[in-house]
């Protein structure tokens, strides 16, 4: 299948040498982004008039550039912005924050918690008994990470300048289900309007689309299936008060939080999901959320 995918599209094989080759590294962002864009989605980016979702996100990379987004993408650096913000008790705790793998003292760590890159995607290890943890896999898995420069990658600028660390928090879960649940709310000024839910993630990720009375979308996207047996978080009102709190003057960006029991926990904030190259079925949802960002374009294009 993925032979076929670079067969109908030979530029995909340009990224994926780039991993290793870094050549698209000297491109400008305008240019690497509109040349990702067509790769990625078979379109032309429009950054003068952008309309849909996954453009107007390409012009926000560009073009709002707060310096504040940057602490508020550090996976460490943010829990001390959110828990000014709306408390310390939304925030999981951590148990560290490192440098290197090698100063991790595991004798002093719990039997269950999660290591975290602070600056990227996907750098994290779950551990739900330490004493079957196999630490050299972890360590080569962490370490790849360290390496990697995420802004590279959909040139999210507010991940160039984090510092690469390890932070490891206390792992959480729900008495009452075998997993939890993401609730990731998708705010347009200040004002949250989606609401994807991420569940069975250990089995076959399924995300569930809904509006902000937890109504079902007609959306699917990445081809995951939808979770039929969701009910309606009972901490939601009190999820969309602190999204609103946490977004207030942004033009976008999705705030994720967890119920666990009677509480709510912050997750994280995400500028760019999927990067802006975003995969709608039906298409429509990219053109009905990219109506809910208004942007200053004099300031831009």
């Amino acid at each position: 299948m993925k032979v076929l995918k670079y067969i109908k599209n030979p530029l995909e094989i340009l990224f994926l040498l780039d991993r290793k080759i870094k050549i698209l590294h000297l491109l400008p962002d305008k240019a690497y982004l509109k040349l990702r864009f067509r790769v990625k989605l078979h379109k032309k980016l429009d950054l003068k008039n952008p309309k849909t979702f996954n453009e107007k996100l390409q012009w926000l990379k560009l073009y709002n550039r707060n310096p504040e987004y940057t602490k508020m993408v550090d996976k460490y650096e943010v829990k001390n912005y959110v828990a000014d913000i709306i408390g310390e008790e939304y925030i999981i705790p951590t148990f560290g924050i490192y440098d290197k793998f090698e100063d991790i003292n595991f004798d002093r760590l719990p039997k269950q918690f999660v290591i975290k890159c602070t600056h990227d995607s996907g750098g994290i290890v779950i551990c739900r008994d330490k004493d079957k943890l196999n630490i050299e896999e972890a360590k080569n898995k962490i370490e790849k990470s360290l390496k990697n420069n995420y802004f590279y990658h959909g040139r999210e600028w507010p991940y160039k300048s984090v510092k690469p660390r390890i932070i490891i928090e206390k792992y959480m879960f729900d008495k009452n289900f075998e997993e939890l649940k993401d609730y990731k709310l998708f705010t347009f000024n200040g004002i949250p309007k989606i609401i994807l839910v991420c569940s069975e993630r250990s089995k076959e990720l399924k995300e569930t689309w809904f509006n902000d009375k937890f109504e079902k979308l007609d959306l699917m996207e990445g081809g995951h299936g939808v979770d039929s047996n969701l009910n309606r978080p009972r901490k939601l009102k009190e999820m969309i008060k602190l999204s609103e709190e946490l977004s207030h003057n942004i033009p976008f960006v999705r705030v994720d939080f967890y119920e666990i029991g009677d509480r709510v926990y912050f997750g994280e904030m995400t500028f760019y999901p999927a990067s802006g190259f975003e995969d709608f079925n039906p298409e429509k949802w990219n053109d009905i959320m990219g109506n809910f960002i208004t942007l200053n374009i004099k300031n831009g294009e």
